[in-house]
C-alpha cells in the first residue's frame, strides 16, 4: 500500500504546484513594483520647466488606500519677473499632505488630500489712509512666513516598473499673518520613482 501512496501522492503534488503557475492558474495575478514597493520621490517637473522652480517630494505609502508625502518647494530665480509673481508670493515652503485614494489599486488613481504648508517670501501690501477727503494707497513689498490649512485633490498614475505621474491642485489659507496673502495655491504635474 505504501509503494502505490508515495507516486500517487508524487503525482498529485506535481499536478497541483503545476496549476499554480501564473500561465495556467486564471486566478493568480502578478506582483508588480508598483504594488509592494512603499517609498518615492519626485520632482515638480512644470515647476521647474516653467518657472525654474526646485519642487522635490518624499511619499511614504501607509495603506493601500493612505499615505503621507513632504514637499519642497524653493524658487530658484530673482523676481524680476512679472510671471513669477502672478505664479507665486512664495520664495521657500515645506507642506506636509495626507492622502486618501479611492481606485482599486495601491496609492493610485484619484485622491484627496489634506495639507499643512510653512510658506516664506514677499508679498505686495496694498494699505490706504484718508487724508483731506482724498485716498491715498501705498504699496509696499514686505517679507513674510506663515502657516497654512488647506486641501486638495489630484490623481497618480504609476506603471508596472514604478514610475509615475501625479497631477494634483490645492489649496490653503494662511492663519497667523496680515503680511501674507491670505490664501495659498499649489499645482502639482510630479514625475516620480516608487521603490
Amino acid at each position: 500500500m505504501k509503494k502505490f501512496l508515495f507516486p500517487l501522492f508524487t503525482i498529485v503534488s506535481f499536478l497541483s504546484f503545476s496549476q499554480e503557475t501564473p500561465e495556467n492558474n486564471e486566478n493568480s495575478s502578478t506582483t508588480y513594483k508598483r504594488d509592494i514597493a512603499k517609498n518615492e520621490l519626485s520632482i515638480g517637473a512644470l515647476n521647474l520647466v516653467a518657472f525654474g522652480a526646485l519642487d522635490v517630494a518624499y511619499e511614504r505609502i501607509i495603506t493601500p488606500n493612505s499615505s503621507w508625502a513632504l514637499e519642497a518647494f524653493v524658487l530658484a530665480l530673482d523676481r524680476e519677473n512679472e510671471d513669477l509673481d502672478d505664479a507665486f508670493n512664495k520664495d521657500f515652503s515645506l507642506t506636509g499632505k495626507y492622502k486618501y485614494f479611492f481606485g482599486d489599486r495601491s496609492t493610485w488613481g484619484f485622491y484627496v488630500n489634506g495639507l499643512a504648508m510653512i510658506s516664506s517670501g514677499k508679498y505686495k501690501v496694498t494699505t490706504e489712509s484718508f487724508v483731506n477727503d482724498n485716498f491715498f494707497y501705498r504699496t509696499e513689498e514686505k517679507d513674510y512666513t506663515d502657516f497654512a490649512l488647506g486641501f486638495g485633490l489630484g490623481g497618480k498614475f504609476v506603471s508596472k516598473q514604478g514610475f509615475f505621474l501625479d497631477l494634483s491642485t490645492g489649496i490653503g489659507r494662511n492663519l497667523f499673518s496680515n503680511d501674507s496673502p491670505v490664501v495659498v495655491g499649489q499645482f502639482n504635474a510630479n514625475l516620480g520613482f516608487r521603490f
